[in-house]
């Protein structure tokens, strides 16, 4: 069968699907197949262009995450339902949402309704929302949801294959998510080519033992122009391998500051500490409520004693 979608120009694109696969027109399949938009190239020389489907993945994540942080886990599964309205009804992602919104009944999570979606989700979106729904994990839903947002609306302007490595990368480090499951996620997404995944699958090893800022100085332009020759393709540019020089046998989290800070690499959302000064002016009311009720009744003693009869013939009263 054909799965078509219109893009914001009103471009039809399409692609072939055989009974038995389950292949659908997705957010990073569609950005490989779409030809036309200049732009996005990345040191592979493959482009990736823009479709209408990080604008709805985005889109997808901002209403989930907001459904999160708003209201109970209960209405999850309604508002999913109710945010199929609001994606574009001339693709199949509809359909995926139906699929997810099941999956939340029957479950209590869609983490493997996205695992069963490789063509809307890739391994590292299904994996950063497993680990957010682990019960015995410390991983916020709600920055799990964030996560995914944010790298969404980065597909959607003008991504590189080293601007995504970082941001998961970094997703990684800051959240504790283990090297080993995770890397392998990130060597599943389709984003990158083989020499992106062979060389992320020897970070997946030798993370740990190695600097990554080294690993990335060695796969830097800096690198081979210093040296003469490459002897492995280079996967950063100048610039990179100069910053990662900077920060050699440092914490990775000023890497990425770097990086964010001169190249304009995305930054993962962090957690927020709640803001207990909403709570500083009821509990303060509060205790002058009680003072005031104290003050009274100190009052009344000086008076001439407390007179509690009255509360007694009001609870006779009330028994008649």
């Amino acid at each position: 069968m054909t799965a078509a979608a219109r893009d914001e120009t009103g471009s039809d694109v399409g692609c072939e699907c055989t009974a038995g696969e389950t292949r659908g027109v997705g957010p990073r399949r569609i950005v490989q197949r779409i030809a036309g938009a200049p732009g996005n190239t990345d040191r592979s020389g493959e482009r990736r262009e823009r479709g209408p489907f990080e604008i709805a993945a985005g889109r997808l994540a901002r209403i989930v995450r907001c459904a999160v942080r708003e209201l109970a886990d209960a209405v999850e599964c309604a508002l999913l339902v109710a945010a199929r309205q609001e994606i574009l009804s001339t693709t199949q992602l509809p359909f995926a949402i139906d699929f997810m919104a099941s999956e939340l009944k029957l479950t209590g999570g869609f983490a493997t309704a996205m695992a069963r979606l490789p063509h809307y989700f890739t391994s590292f979106q299904s994996f950063v929302v497993a680990e957010a729904e682990k019960a015995e994990g410390r991983f916020d839903f709600r920055i799990a949801m964030e996560i995914l947002q944010r790298e969404a609306e980065y597909l959607a302007t003008n991504p590189s294959c080293q601007g995504v490595f970082l941001f998961q990368f970094e997703t990684i480090c800051r959240n504790r998510l283990g090297y080993d499951r995770s890397l392998e996620a990130m060597a599943g997404d389709c984003i990158y080519n083989d020499d992106w995944r062979q060389w992320i699958l020897t970070v997946r090893r030798q993370v740990g033992l190695i600097d990554i800022c080294d690993m990335i100085y060695v796969r830097s332009e800096l690198y081979a122009k210093l040296r003469g020759s490459a002897e492995k393709p280079v996967l950063f540019g100048e610039k990179e391998g100069k910053i990662a020089l900077a920060n050699r046998r440092k914490d990775p989290l000023y890497l990425f500051a770097a990086l964010q800070r001169h190249l304009g690499y995305p930054s993962i959302p962090r957690h927020r500490p709640e803001d207990t000064n909403r709570y500083v002016l009821p509990q303060l009311q509060r205790r002058v409520e009680r003072m005031e009720t104290r003050i009274k009744l100190l009052e009344e003693e000086l008076r001439g004693g407390i007179n509690i009869s009255r509360f007694y013939e009001q609870s006779r009263g009330e028994q008649k």
